[in-house]
Formats: structure tokens, sequence, C-alpha cells
């Protein structure tokens, strides 16, 4: 049994504990997000997958989930009139931080097979997560490398080298568009559930999901790949 003397000790080192925890809640705030990438709709091409990366600041710190991922090859089901390529790739990830600075984007990135086997990149594209908690529809441009000139067009398609990108990070990127030549693809259908906490403790204000029309779409942001590129 317990003496007097313990029991007061261990109060006091558990009311120490949520202290601290109390303290580390209110130093910084937390984002989390959990959802799928469901389908893309990329009329030339079939028989793809996506892989998926989080971008994000040096204030930013992932405390659980996965920060990247792959999906299945999958082949076009016809949705609605809609030839949609259909993965349903779950997404689950929680982020902390000090600084809204860096906020994290989702950036994914489509691979498939060409005449020879071969696995090349279809498309690139990335999207901030939504600042507002709630559930998300948000609707990703991709796009994908071109050539800077038509020998090495022919070239790529010779030995299979198509532009792409070392680092999906590059892809989250803003500097560098201006000189970066890139075709439009179609998009990636991602629909996200998120949810925050202690911004407002932290003197940040996002709005509520009420602020927000009921027929306004998310923000999405394209971002343009931008350097790196590897013949």
């Amino acid at each position: 049994m317990a003496t007097a003397d313990e029991a007061a000790t261990s109060a006091t080192s558990g009311a120490g504990a949520i202290g601290r925890l109390g303290r580390q809640s209110a130093e910084c705030f937390l984002l989390m997000a959990v959802g799928q990438i469901e389908s893309a709709d990329l009329p030339d091409h079939d028989n793809l997958y996506c892989r998926y990366t989080f971008a994000f600041g040096q204030d930013w710190a992932v405390t659980a989930g996965l920060e990247e991922g792959i999906g299945q090859i999958a082949q076009k089901n016809v949705d609605g009139g809609v030839a949609l390529l259909v993965w349903n790739l779950p997404l689950d990830i929680s982020f902390k931080s000090t600084n809204p600075f860096g906020w994290p984007q989702l950036v994914v990135a489509i691979y498939g097979l060409d005449l020879f086997g071969r696995d090349v990149v279809r498309g690139y594209g990335s999207v901030h997560l939504p600042m507002v908690a709630g559930r998300h529809r948000l609707r990703i441009p991709v796009c994908v490398p071109q050539p800077s000139s038509p020998f090495q067009a022919v070239s790529s398609w010779i030995t299979g080298r198509y532009p792409e990108f070392i680092d999906l990070n590059f892809v989250a990127k803003g500097n560098g568009k201006e000189v970066t030549q890139v075709s439009t693809q179609g998009h990636v259908t991602v629909e996200l559930n998120v949810v925050t906490k202690d911004l407002k403790a932290l003197g940040y204000r996002c709005g509520r999901q009420s602020d927000v029309p009921v027929d306004a779409p998310s923000t999405t942001h394209a971002h343009l790949p931008s350097g790196g590129m590897k013949p």
C-alpha cells in the first residue's frame, strides 16, 4: 500500500506532467488531414499509378501518419460518361508547427508505361492543405515537363528518358516556373477531412467552415514544376 508521502509525490508529478502538456499545446498548433486521392481524369493515358508526398516548411513536423506513399495501377472506368482512373489511395497525416509559413502541400506524381513497357511520368501537381477545418473536395491540375527542343523530344522517345523531376518537392516550389516548359494533362480529385487545433490560441484566425459559401470550390494551387530536371 502506498504511503501518504508516496501518494503526494505521485500527485505532484502527475500535475507537473499535465502542466507540461498544457504548455506544449499552447506553444504549437496542430493540423490533421484524413482522406483519399480519389481519382484522376487524364484523357490521353491509361493504366497509371499515383505517388504522393507532403512538402512543408522547416517549422513543421510530422507527428503521425505517412509522409509519402504509392498506389496501385488503375485502369480507366467510365463514371457518369467520364473515363476516370480510380485509386482511392488513403491519406492520413498530422502536423505540428509554431509558424504557418510553409503550410503543408500535397504533391502528386502520376506514372505509367510507354509503348515499350518503360516507366515514365505522366503528370505532376500540388495543392495546399485547406486551412479551414471541415470536409473538402480538391481538384488538382496536373502537368508534365516537355523537352526543350524537337531533337530532345525524339531522343526521349527513343531512349525512354523523358524529362522529369528528381525531387517531388520541386513541384511545390514557386521559383523558376517561368522557364519550365510543361503541358497540361488533366486533373486529380482529392477528398480531405481537415481538423485544426490551437490556431486561435496562438492568434491565427483561419475562418470557420460556415464562413465559406456552399457553392464556393475549395482553393487549389496548381504549382508548375521548376528546376531539377534530368534529361
